[in-house]
């Protein structure tokens, strides 16, 4: 029973330490996050922060996980079970419009935030920021196709070119809110989705 209770001890240590460099990287970048700085944060020593995770990178790949599970859970795992296609594209939009106005991290939208950070970087977490937002564009453009086929939009749509849109608008969510301090982000974007889409805005 200690035994077990140790591991349980020293996952949700691993936790708050993940959830803690999330909350610096979303407002002042993934470099920010510090081993000496999660351990003042957390009343921690820093053998104890870098003995969870061992080098600065792994902490930093671990925080990009916990961000793109984070993203699965809130924006993909809600509608994967929509009919492929239109329906579950708009599904998809909603959700991930919901996620980006509110990701729960105090600067915002943290897999925006990384990928400004690194995208013309590489390395290792590059090359895993790169990876998880390839999948989720081959998910847009898989049901963007599906929706073609199945007469939803119109033949000859660029699916490439609508998942370049929709991303643009979900990535312009953050600063909109935070830098300019609009308040009716969800509703622009959408509605520059369904524009996007092809699709009348008053049907939203």
């Amino acid at each position: 029973m200690a035994g077990r209770a140790s591991a349980q001890a020293a996952l949700e240590t691993r936790r708050a330490v993940l959830r803690a460099a999330a909350e610096v990287a979303s407002a002042e970048g993934l470099d920010s996050v510090t081993i000496g700085r999660l351990a003042d944060r957390l009343g921690m020593s820093k053998a104890g922060v870098i003995g969870q995770f061992r080098s600065k990178e792994k902490l930093q790949l671990e925080t990009v996980e916990l961000v793109m599970e984070d993203f699965r859970v809130r924006v993909w795992l809600p509608v994967r079970h929509v009919d492929a296609g239109l329906p579950r594209l708009l599904a998809a939009c909603a959700a991930w419009v919901r996620y980006a106005a509110d990701p729960g991290y105090p600067g915002g939208c943290l897999l925006t935030q990384v990928t400004y950070d690194y995208d013309g970087r590489t390395g290792a977490v590059h090359d895993r920021i790169a990876e998880g937002r390839a999948r989720w564009r081959d998910t847009l453009r898989h049901d963007v196709e599906t929706a073609v086929a199945a007469g939803g939009l119109p033949p000859g749509t660029d699916a490439p070119q609508v998942v370049y849109g929709l991303e643009s608008l979900a990535a312009g969510i953050t600063p909109a809110r935070l830098l300019h301090g609009d308040d009716r982000t969800e509703e622009w974007a959408l509605r520059g989705m369904r524009a996007i889409l092809g699709l009348p805005a008053q049907d939203a």
